[in-house]
């Protein structure tokens, strides 16, 4: 019955709503009744007949006024307009029917494709993550189909990870060879504060016909508010949450989680939060791991939300605040570097400096010996990269060193993928061992 009580306590039995008396920026400050409005809140603001409302949300409070912002632009905005409380809190009705569907952070079709069914359990945008006693472990070893994935840097079922990259290094190529290739019932992508050019791109090329039938993919794009931005990652995590509970395995992929904390960076200097670290304010860092934690494993009997975040890292800088922090969250990441995707290999993965918090257990016991033996080559060769490239290095000085450069150009062709390329985990391993010249066990 909780559902239902959500639902009428958010139903607005009566008109209630106060007056636009201040607009700074994006601030709209609104006098009147603001103790039946709450944080989270959705105003509607008349403009004038004829005219399209402007919706706004209540991100905060000062001296008895409500501050909001809006979800689209202030024009027509004036002094003394009506701001009528909408709705108390944010609800969304998802359904299996909008798979196949492109929407906006507002639920809201943008694919030309007629409107979206309505299902019957309301859920709010702004759901409380499992308890942490409550929550299953992660399943077995998912096939992302990228074999330096695959070996290196094994994801299970219902496990977190991010990918960290500069722009231009291949995060959302990287991201598409998994949303095609991956295992999963259903996927949910979320494109935040994507380049508009792109979405339709991605949903052709990437994607596809094949992919699109189990896929819901919610849309953001860099010219759209703030606000549209931080609530396209909500509605991305309430949307998979409806299939996790549903008994599904959910891949959710966001498109990235740099600019959701952007968005919030904006609201909160907009509301007057002190900036800390290259100016991202408190609540950045608050709001991170609340959205992050909301995916994994689901409760007994439910299904599971596997997780793949992009990190979009300033100026290259892996330890910048929000990499820092979202490293710190989730069960692993995978590192991309400028300097590989330079020398033309793509994925341009860093192996060594890649980690899943869930090997080696997941990992079949036969494969260890033959993944640790990969590893060591190539750390040795990097290690060794600058003599041997200098000419410094004497073939014969140090067997190890001679086998990490003889094996350093296999390696290098097993790491390079093509975008229509895919690769088993079975596969991947049997082709690391004959490399290596080993036999798994």
């Amino acid at each position: 019955m909780e559902p239902l009580f959500a639902e009428l306590e958010s139903l607005m039995t009566s008109e209630i709503y106060g007056r636009v008396v201040s607009v700074q920026g994006l601030l709209v400050e609104v006098a009147g009744p603001v103790h039946e409005m709450r944080v989270g809140g959705l105003l509607k603001i008349e403009v004038g007949e004829g005219v399209e409302p402007v919706f706004a949300e209540v991100v905060g409070f000062r001296d008895a006024r409500a501050l909001c912002m809006p979800f689209a632009g202030l024009e027509g905005v004036r002094m003394g307009c009506r701001a009528i409380l909408a709705a108390r809190e944010s609800i969304v009705r998802p359904t299996s029917g909008w798979l196949g569907r492109v929407i906006n952070a507002m639920g809201q079709p943008i694919d030309g494709k007629g409107p979206l069914p309505r299902g019957g359990e309301p859920r709010k945008l702004r759901a409380v993550p499992p308890a942490a006693n409550e929550r299953t472990r992660v399943g077995a070893p998912v096939d992302l189909g990228v074999r330096a994935l695959n070996s290196f840097v094994t994801c299970c079922l219902g496990q977190r990870m991010g990918i960290f990259a500069g722009s231009g290094v291949g995060k959302s190529v990287l991201m598409s060879m998994i949303a095609r290739n991956m295992s999963t019932d259903v996927a949910v992508i979320g494109l935040i504060g994507e380049r508009g050019r792109e979405v339709q791109e991605f949903i052709e090329d990437d994607l596809g016909p094949e992919g699109l039938e189990r896929t819901v993919v919610v849309v953001a794009t860099s010219d759209e508010s703030v606000l549209m931005r931080r609530q396209a990652a909500y509605m991305t995590m309430t949307v998979a949450e409806y299939f996790r509970d549903s008994g599904r395995n959910v891949l959710c992929m966001m498109d990235s989680v740099t600019r959701f904390a952007m968005a919030q960076r904006e609201i909160g200097l907009s509301i007057g939060e002190p900036p800390t670290s290259k100016g991202y304010t408190p609540t950045v860092f608050t709001e991170l791991p609340k959205l992050l934690e909301r995916a994994g494993p689901g409760k007994q009997g439910t299904g599971s939300i596997t997780g793949l975040f992009t990190v979009l890292v300033e100026g290259d800088n892996h330890n910048e605040p929000v990499a820092d922090a979202v490293r710190g969250i989730l069960d692993g990441h995978i590192v991309m570097e400028r300097a590989i995707a330079e020398r033309g290999r793509y994925p341009a993965i860093n192996v060594l400096k890649s980690v899943s918090r869930t090997m080696p257990r997941c990992v079949p016991s036969d494969m260890l010996p033959i993944l640790r033996k990969a590893r060591q080559l190539m750390s040795t060769y990097t290690d060794m990269e600058e003599l041997i490239r200098l000419g410094a290095y004497r073939k014969g000085t140090e067997p190890t060193v001679d086998e990490a450069i003889m094996r350093h150009e296999p390696f290098e062709n097993f790491l390079s993928q093509g975008k229509d390329d895919a690769t088993t985990l079975d596969e991947g391993y049997r082709m690391l061992a004959n490399l290596l010249e080993m036999t798994p066990g």
